[in-house]
């Protein structure tokens, strides 16, 4: 296991000292500045204003991150794939710049459904791809289910979907007390080391990507969102019909697994592609929880195959 033995946190902030205790949050005009681009847009949801990029063009890509993460996630594959699509990415509620919905205190999948609902119908969108990770997955598949018209494929990567056990540091973090003092300290370390958990090459975590993962962790309210979204999915993750419904999805859909994901086991892929009635998988190996960082190049190839083709294949993507 790559999870951190709780007995050595002591030490491990004893050595990793006080400036990354992660218990100020960083000013949104600091953050905005620096985790935006000229693609960049905001738009007022009802009490909510999520930040979302849109960029490229083609028919509309929709992509969904995954639980702690942010739009950035997918920055390698908007890299290849904008000259084929219009990629739309959000960072969802409680996420990233998007921060947290001061109306709701637990972000429950049918207010994840209508969030996105809601956002892409002022956008004026009616047909969409739709990829998503981990948390995204979840929230994918059941917009697909919510909505099969509008969704004509649809990726999953490593998604959420059927009961297991969840991760250590989402257990612990859920607990009473526990959670409510996560939420009013995130020292940097532990960010550090879910990433590196989340990865099967750790060697492929940079400090850029450890830095951004923990400033949008530190915007404010991100914390206790955190927090309630890890309570919402460990109860989630024990309930037996939790999956109940994926079989009643027709949207073709592609299955994309690490094989070292320690937070999505490889078994959860295999009762998804049972359950779809109409699904292809790749494992790739060596690989962990989040596949398009890890592995760019060819997860986006592999999209874009079946996006236009219905199957992978090794085609030319620019980059530009």
């Amino acid at each position: 296991m790559k999870w951190l033995n709780f007995a050595l946190i002591p030490v491990l902030l004893a050595l990793h000292g006080c400036a990354s205790m992660g218990i100020s949050p960083q000013p949104l005009s600091e953050l905005t500045e620096k985790y935006t681009n000229d693609t960049s847009k905001f738009m007022a949801i009802d009490d909510l204003v999520i930040h979302y990029q849109d960029e490229g063009t083609g028919p509309t890509l929709v992509l969904l991150h995954g639980v702690a993460s942010s739009l950035h996630t997918w920055d390698d594959w908007v890299e290849r794939l904008a000259p084929h699509y219009r990629i739309i990415r959000i960072d969802l509620p409680g996420h990233g710049l998007t921060g947290i919905d001061p109306s709701v205190e637990r972000y429950e999948i049918s207010y994840m459904i209508g969030k996105l609902e809601k956002f892409l119908n002022k956008l004026s969108i009616d047909d969409i791809y739709l990829a998503g990770n981990s948390l995204g997955g979840y929230i994918a598949w059941n917009y697909a289910l919510h909505r099969p018209d509008r969704v004509k494929k649809m990726v999953l990567l490593d998604a959420a979907g059927f009961p297991q056990d969840m991760p250590f540091i989402m257990n612990f973090t859920a607990l009473p007390a526990i959670g409510e003092m996560a939420g009013l300290m995130m020292p940097k370390l532990f960010v550090d080391m879910n990433i590196n958990a989340a990865f099967g090459d750790s060697d492929k975590v940079t400090d850029d990507l450890q830095q951004r993962y923990f400033d949008l962790t530190m915007r404010k309210g991100n914390r206790e969102a955190l927090v309630n979204v890890f309570r919402t999915m460990k109860e989630q993750s024990k309930n037996p019909h939790l999956g109940d419904r994926v079989k009643e999805i027709n949207t073709p859909t592609l299955l994309m697994w690490g094989d070292q994901d320690e937070w999505v086991p490889l078994e959860i892929m295999h009762q998804f592609h049972q359950a779809l009635p109409n699904s292809q998988t790749i494992v790739y190996e060596g690989v962990g929880h989040m596949p398009m960082e890890e592995l760019p190049v060819q997860t986006s190839r592999d999209a874009h195959g079946f996006f236009t083709l219905g199957k992978t294949l090794d085609l030319p993507l620019a980059i530009h």
